[in-house]
Order: structure tokens, then sequence, then C-alpha cells
């Protein structure tokens, strides 16, 4: 199972804390991250994490790149609806490529626990057929 894990500035402390209660889950799975996320996820977690560049310096688009090979399963992306993001179209156009996809995507902590915890029970089975 491939995660993408994502947050703005503001919402990094969230996801962090996020995966550190799900560590259990998380441990199972290849996790995908743009750069400062990444890198705070491994030091609080210890999970190891493929890292790419940062949301604005292409992250974002390196993993709209694994999702269009359909190479990601799941992206957990916390977004900051309040801020101004200077990558927005790069953000649109990750989102665009999940629905395209059909690649579950949260964007806040109600809906990325609820997919979590559909990971946990096994839902995703569809995706390993998918991939096949």
């Amino acid at each position: 199972m491939n995660i993408a894990l994502i947050a703005h500035d503001r919402k990094k402390d969230s996801l962090v804390n996020f995966v550190t209660a799900y560590r259990h889950i998380f441990a199972k799975a290849n996790l995908f991250t743009t750069g400062t996320t990444g890198l705070r996820i491994q030091e609080a977690t210890g999970l190891g994490v493929h890292r790419f560049q940062s949301g604005p310096l292409g992250g974002d688009q390196q993993i709209g790149a694994k999702i269009a090979d359909n190479q990601m399963d799941l992206v957990i992306f916390f977004r900051d609806p309040l801020m101004a993001q200077p990558h927005e179209p790069d953000i649109i156009a990750l989102l665009r490529l999940c629905d395209v996809h059909q690649i579950p995507v949260a964007t806040n902590m109600g809906t990325a626990e609820i997919l979590v915890r559909a990971l946990e029970r096994g839902d995703f089975g569809w995706r390993e057929t998918k991939q096949s």
C-alpha cells in the first residue's frame, strides 16, 4: 500500500500527531511525503518515508506523477483552507488526478481517520485488484 502524506505549514503538527496515533497502520505501508512534512514524520515516529521536494518546489507534482502512473493508493493531504498557497495550481492538479484515477484522498483529519480505519479493516482490496 502506497500512501502520500502532505500538509501545509499550519497543518504539519496535526498530520504528525495523526501519523503518530496510527503509527501501527502506517508502519505497514510505503509512505511518500513532501519535504519538510516527511522529515517531521520521520523524527516523530521513526517510520521510513520517501521524501520528495517540498510542495512549492515540485513535491506535489512528483506525488501527482505517482498517481498518474497508478503507483499511489491513498493520499492524505491536510490542507489549510484559510491560507492562500503560492502553488495552488499544483494542489488543484493533484486533487484532480486523485479524482481522475479513483484515488481516495482526505483533506482533513475527519476523512483521514475514516480512510485509515478502512485501510486497517482491509477495505482497500479493490486497489490491489486495480494494480494487477
